[in-house]
């Protein structure tokens, strides 16, 4: 009797941290089958010949396989130099947000100073507020950027140009800035604070102390905030049609890409519109093959979970 009670403890005991593994198997593979699923369909499109596109014997591997449909999506976005444009747009502001807001958390985390508590309500606001509430007046102060007066005239106008990116971007402002300064300011709160009084020992400042010890410490987080930025920039099209209205960028042409492809009602668009879903999502592929284990150790070692 003690042998099957104890037998009878020990499977209660397993059976449960066999169950969990499972569910968490097949709700990951549900989660990638929803993700993969249409990527793998219009990669298959997007190789097809049009005789294979009204073959019902075809269904994932084409019986003719070619790049045409390729040549005509990227003719039809402009590819290579879109994709220039927006890397250099996306790479410039990712980096000036990232040291920006990075700057900005440190100091609501590590400094106490009057308004505080208002400024750091005002950060979070601008996670709440959409940005079509601010559209006329954001574009009317590029428009006619006068820098308080101090220009005189009309101003400058910067629309059309990478410096709407750039003074948003060193100023905290540019897109989701406030979840970021968010993410900076929590985990510059966890860190122990006897590093920088140890620097402050050894005779360093508030700045040498920021550069020298605390950013170090905050490369995971960095990497996240690098990142979930350069995802955000390249998908934007808000921002850049209001910015950049006549710039050859990725996420504009994708939406004007039916207006300028040269078979828009005929079966080659569809296989073109497939195509260019590919073309599209290639340098994030790329970039997330090129920092996938660096992106999941960071979330593990800043502690940001869902």
């Amino acid at each position: 009797m003690a042998v099957a009670a104890r037998g009878l403890r020990q499977f209660k005991r397993t059976v449960p941290a066999m169950i969990w593994p499972f569910i968490r198997a097949i709700l990951v593979a549900g989660i990638c089958f929803v993700i993969i699923y249409p990527t793998l369909t219009q990669l298959s499109t997007a190789l097809k010949d049009v005789e294979d596109l009204f073959d019902p014997s075809v269904v994932w591997v084409p019986k003719t396989f070619t790049n045409v449909n390729f040549k005509r999506a990227a003719a039809g976005m402009n590819y290579w130099i879109a994709l220039r444009n927006t890397l250099m747009v996306t790479v410039v502001t990712s980096v000036l947000q990232l040291f920006s807001c990075t700057y900005i958390g440190y100091g609501f985390a590590r400094f106490r100073f009057r308004g505080r508590g208002v400024l750091f309500a005002l950060v979070l606001l601008t996670m709440i507020v959409p940005p079509e509430l601010i559209m006329v007046p954001l574009f009317l102060n590029f428009r006619y950027f006068n820098l308080f007066g101090l220009l005189g005239g009309t101003g400058i106008n910067m629309i059309g140009s990478m410096w709407p990116y750039a003074f948003t971007s060193l100023t905290g402002t540019g897109i989701r800035n406030g979840l970021f300064i968010y993410l900076m300011r929590q985990f510059f709160r966890g860190m122990p604070g006897e590093l920088e009084e140890a620097a402050y020992v050894d005779g360093a400042g508030p700045i040498r102390t920021y550069f020298r010890v605390m950013l170090p410490n905050a490369l995971p987080v960095m990497l996240i905030v690098f990142i979930f930025s350069f995802v955000w920039m390249y998908n934007d099209v808000f921002f850049a049609q209001m910015f950049m209205p006549n710039a050859d960028l990725m996420s504009r042409n994708m939406v004007r890409l039916p207006l300028v492809i040269r078979y828009e009602q005929g079966p080659e668009a569809t296989l073109a519109h497939n195509a260019a879903i590919i073309l599209y999502l290639l340098p994030l592929i790329v970039l997330y093959a090129w920092l996938q284990r660096h992106f999941v150790e960071s979330v593990e070692r800043s502690g940001i979970v869902g």
